[in-house]
């Protein structure tokens, strides 16, 4: 299906409650975050508004896609959750980036970008994963992190070692994931971690919507 027939499917689910004084119409907005979300660089974007005569700098998209705090949709109930934590970088400083996906719809869950790897951040993101969905009953697919099998026994979650399996199926969403915030990473050099984090769940927004 053609990417631009795909990105019409989420027009309506992107609010612009924040626009104060804006002078840019709201349709080419919305065309923007899509556009952005859908991996189309902020230039190319741009360049998308110069053809219906509209000129904005970079950084007006981008915080567009800031302010519209799009989030990945809560309150799901998955048979299986494949958990993965990987090093990244942000600035030339190293990050463990955290993700929970859906290996049945390849929907992200939930992610989280976090300075260190240690157990009490790993049991924190299996907490936060359990208050925005359904999890209790469904199967923990954990490869061979110590951290993330030790959060999973501490939350009392059924687990099992695997590396191949349903897992293979979300790989490609793990390494997408870290593909993408080491991009974001080098076209915003002096972006904090907090914001990267945030850009992390607009992206799964925008993922969940793609698939």
């Amino acid at each position: 299906m053609p990417e631009t027939v795909r990105l019409n499917g989420y027009s309506d689910q992107i609010e612009l409650g924040f626009v104060e004084r804006e002078v840019t119409p709201e349709p080419l907005m919305k065309l923007s975050i899509r556009l952005h979300l859908s991996s189309l660089s902020l230039s190319n974007t741009i360049s998308i508004l110069e053809l219906f005569g509209v000129e904005r700098a970079r950084s007006t998209v981008s915080n567009w896609v800031h302010k519209a705090n799009l989030q990945p949709k809560e309150g799901r109930n998955p048979d299986h959750v494949a958990v993965d934590e990987t090093v990244t970088r942000l600035n030339s400083k190293q990050y463990w980036l955290y993700t929970a996906v859906d290996p049945e719809t390849n929907k992200i869950l939930h992610s989280a970008l976090e300075p260190t790897r240690k157990n009490g951040i790993a049991q924190q993101f299996f907490h936060d994963l359990r208050q925005k969905h359904s999890v209790e009953d469904a199967v923990f697919l954990i490869d061979g992190s110590a951290s993330l099998q030790a959060a999973v026994a501490r939350h009392s979650l059924d687990y099992r070692y695997e590396k191949h399996g349903k897992r293979n199926s979300v790989e490609r969403v793990f390494r997408d994931i870290k593909r993408r915030t080491t991009a974001f990473s080098n076209c915003f050099s002096n972006t904090d971690a907090t914001t990267a984090d945030e850009w992390l769940k607009t992206f799964a927004f925008a993922w969940n919507q793609l698939i």
